[in-house]
């Protein structure tokens, strides 16, 4: 049964006056009043591994958003920067562009709503078994990334609720021959994510093919997308990185 056909719950704010179940694919919460300004919270997964804290509160109730994230944490925090293999190269002649739409790998947040800030209480991954390292360029001076083999994606909604959000990717040749492009490195850390019930699409990326003196390089900056989807929250320091290059594949 895929995903689409449960009845999960929906990205969003929720306010807690005495319990509240949210049910994830593979994972199960529970946020619970136990006393006098004071919750309970406990996340069940797959494995039946369950992490479980207190919430101390000013009052009586508590909001809650859940919400889309960057897909950093899991199985380890240990790269700004996804690498995303496409399912199929993408070939552009000399001097043409062209744009797809890539299904991206998302993780799932929980954050504390306050008056003037939101704090990350918990994240989680609904699928496990594809959150995996990948390094790109050599052993001893390439990038440790997040990896993924990414499906095209029809539009900017056709993502897949819980697993993943849609990506952009505008790629550019300029250089005098014709390129294959079978995959992407970037850090994600400059693309917002934005959600609505439970889909959920992120900042689109530009890649421009071109010569630097006689080494073919890409360049890949992020491009912010218009829409009226809810902005998600995030927790992580944006790390101004700028461009990143890399040498074709």
């Amino acid at each position: 049964m895929s995903v689409e056909e449960n009845n999960f719950s929906n990205y969003g704010i929720y306010t807690v006056t005495d319990l509240l179940e949210l049910t994830l694919p593979d994972t199960e919460i529970r946020i619970e009043r136990i006393g006098e300004k004071a919750f309970s919270y406990s996340r069940k997964n797959s494995d039946d591994e369950i992490t479980e804290k207190i919430i101390p509160s000013n009052s009586n109730e508590i909001k809650i958003e859940l919400t889309p994230i960057r897909p950093l944490n899991h199985p380890a925090r240990r790269s700004d920067y996804v690498f995303l293999k496409f399912e199929k190269d993408i070939f552009l002649s000399e001097e043409s562009a062209a744009s797809v739409f890539v299904h991206c790998p998302i993780e799932i947040g929980l954050f504390l709503i306050h008056d003037s800030h939101k704090d990350s209480l918990d994240f989680v991954t609904c699928d496990p078994g594809k959150s995996r390292f990948g390094l790109y360029g050599s052993p001893d001076t390439g990038q440790l990334c997040k990896y993924a083999k990414v499906t095209m994606a029809k539009d900017m909604e056709d993502s897949i609720p819980y697993i993943n959000g849609v990506l952009k990717v505008v790629i550019e040749n300029k250089l005098s021959s014709g390129q294959s492009v079978s995959d992407v490195v970037f850090p994600i850390t400059d693309n917002s994510i934005y959600y609505n019930d439970s889909k959920a699409m992120i900042d689109g990326i530009k890649v421009t093919l071109r010569k630097r003196a006689v080494v073919s390089i890409a360049d890949v900056k992020p491009v912010p997308i218009s829409t009226d989807w809810k902005k998600s929250p995030s927790f992580e320091e944006t790390i101004q990185t700028g461009a990143m290059e890399a040498g074709l594949e």
